[in-house]
């Protein structure tokens, strides 16, 4: 069995260190992969005269999407905001004084003095506490229609990848879509997306510079017991 010197195993402690700081990428995920339409293509077969069947010259069809594969854009309008404030109170004071008993018409005496005794307790509690959040976000990601419901509204899902100078950022979204909610041309606010899945992350120099390390997040978890 082969062992390693101490000084090596020192040395090497830091890269090991710096290696679990580092960032996991944004992994795929079949649940935002883009549908393909179902219907096989059939190669148009020559027939000799201008109308052909297997080429669907829908001149009348509504343009937006209501097919499997069809595609449809979401518009990102997404803000949320919440407060909260909460504020406790509470104050309990006891007091009791037991007279000595008497015995024979005279008081009990211990060590010359009366046995008289009393009980006082004084217990208060005041505690405050506020919390704010605000989220938003904008943009637009263009998805595909993965499956057509019985009540016809289609769930709809897609991903966006931007691949800027110091990263890359990823914007996800999957959910149930109405076709009444579909515009003319195509688009549907997210805020009528049901049941709405958004994901937005990014790995890069910006996306680790914003990431605390491993050290910190031990430090800060439940297993540190102070």
């Amino acid at each position: 069995m082969t062992r390693f010197p101490a000084r090596i195993v020192i040395a090497a402690l830091p890269f090991a260190l710096l290696a679990g700081c580092a960032i996991v990428p944004p992994t795929p995920k079949p649940m935002y992969t883009a549908t393909l339409p179902t219907d096989p293509t059939v190669p148009a077969q020559p027939t000799g005269s201008i109308y052909a069947d297997q080429q669907s010259m829908e001149l009348f069809a509504d343009p937006r999407a209501h097919r499997v594969g069809d595609i449809l854009t979401i518009t990102l309008v997404e803000s949320t905001q919440a407060s909260k404030k909460a504020a406790t109170s509470t104050s309990k004071k006891n007091g009791n004084t037991l007279t000595s008993p008497t015995l024979l018409g005279q008081g009990l005496r211990i060590g010359g003095k009366t046995a008289d005794s009393s009980l006082a307790s004084n217990n208060a509690f005041a505690g405050d506490g506020t919390s704010s959040q605000s989220n938003q976000l904008s943009g637009q990601v263009t998805v595909t229609v993965a499956q057509r419901l019985s009540n016809g509204a289609l769930i709809v899902r897609g991903e966006k990848w931007l691949t800027i100078n110091q990263g890359e950022e990823l914007v996800r979204i999957s959910g149930i879509v109405r076709p009444q909610d579909i515009s003319a041309d195509n688009i549907v606010p997210s805020s009528r997306v049901a049941d709405a899945r958004i994901e937005y992350v990014g790995k890069g120099t910006l996306a680790d510079s914003n990431t605390r390390g491993w050290l910190s997040r031990f430090f800060d978890s439940k297993w540190m017991p102070y």
